[in-house]
């Protein structure tokens, strides 16, 4: 199956506002095939030039966009701005108005979401956040995909994010929201996500009945199926790191956390983590852990992400059962201690 044009609702994937409940379910839905069966997609992006502009190092990022590429016929093309960010060497909209001559599709790893904003805005092709400041929606969506796999239904299913309001936190929001589900926010007094974030995830909850909750108090994980955590300090908080460490210190993940949590609970972690710190080796080493299942995750999301944005995803004779194609469940079933 070959689809004509871009089948989302957007040409970009700059933030989880983007995409509707409907594209989020497509997404998932081609993920999974080419999960499944990826030999039908190695010839879903054949011809097509991929560029990754890094202003931040990366392990999952790069290496599931350069390999998941790859193995959809694209080339992938790699810029390391470590040591400039994107626009000073020439402005933004240079950059990208050079990009599309030669590249079909822009994935950008930044530190400002304004940066991701403007090389969207001065180009036709299409450009993907690989991370911002603001957002982090592949790792979002690869979360949800994730959840689905374990649990199936997603809607009105309990999770819990403890730790920094910051941009995974901002994405899981807006997804959690779209997707009618119940996410408790657990974070630290002058630690909760940025206003506008919660303004604008609370006016979609109420299309969807998700719930949304913020609270400073670790008991509110008590009952819920799912218990994220990320690093207390992000890149660029780096001076920030012992003021934040403090403030964090009650709020780590441990083994009476998760035994607070619901029997079948899982762990989630977007990684890397900083053992010892917000997390514990127990519990991200432990048979509730899928941080591994998340990583891997990501390429299989994004994968289905460039297709649906290039019009190519290309099923290799399998349409007649394409859209009988389900997300297989793998369920853990862990008892309470």
């Amino acid at each position: 199956m070959i689809y004509p044009s871009n089948t989302l609702t957007s040409n970009n994937l700059l933030g989880m506002t983007q995409l509707s409940t409907d594209d989020i379910a497509s997404i998932f839905h081609t993920a999974a095939h080419m999960k499944k069966s990826p030999k039908d997609h190695r010839a879903a992006l054949d011809g097509k030039a991929v560029m990754l502009l890094f202003e931040k190092p990366s392990l999952r990022t790069r290496v599931s966009f350069e390999v998941g590429g790859a193995k959809l016929g694209a080339s992938v093309v790699y810029m390391d701005h470590g040591s400039s960010r994107i626009g000073e060497r020439e402005a933004v909209k240079d950059y990208a108005r050079n990009l599309e001559r030669w590249c079909d599709l822009i994935v950008a790893r930044t530190f400002s979401h304004t940066t991701i904003e403007e090389l969207a805005r001065h180009t036709d092709i299409p450009v993907i956040n690989g991370l911002s400041d603001l957002e982090h929606p592949c790792q979002a969506l690869a979360d949800f995909f994730t959840l689905s796999e374990v649990f199936g239904e997603l809607k009105g299913m309990k999770i819990a994010y403890i730790g920094d309001g910051n941009n995974v936190c901002h994405s899981l929001m807006l997804g959690a929201a779209k997707l009618g589900m119940d996410l408790m926010i657990i974070a630290p007094e002058g630690y909760e996500p940025a206003p506008e974030i919660v303004s604008h995830s609370l006016r979609l909850a109420r299309a969807t009945g998700a719930e949304l909750t913020i609270t400073d108090e670790i008991e509110a994980v008590h009952g819920r199926r799912a218990v994220y955590t990320d690093t207390w300090v992000s890149m660029g908080d780096e001076r920030e790191a012992g003021p934040r460490r403090a403030a964090f210190a009650e709020h780590q993940v441990n083994e009476v956390v998760m035994a607070m949590a619901a029997p079948d609970a899982v762990f989630m972690h977007c990684l890397p983590a900083h053992r010892g710190a917000e997390v514990t080796d127990a519990v991200i080493d432990s048979p509730q852990s899928v941080v591994y299942d998340q990583a891997e995750n990501r390429m299989h999301v994004q994968n289905a992400v460039m297709a649906h944005l290039l019009g190519a995803a290309s099923l290799a004779g399998a349409a007649e059962t394409y859209e009988n194609v389900e997300v297989k469940s793998a369920k853990r079933r862990v008892e309470a201690a």
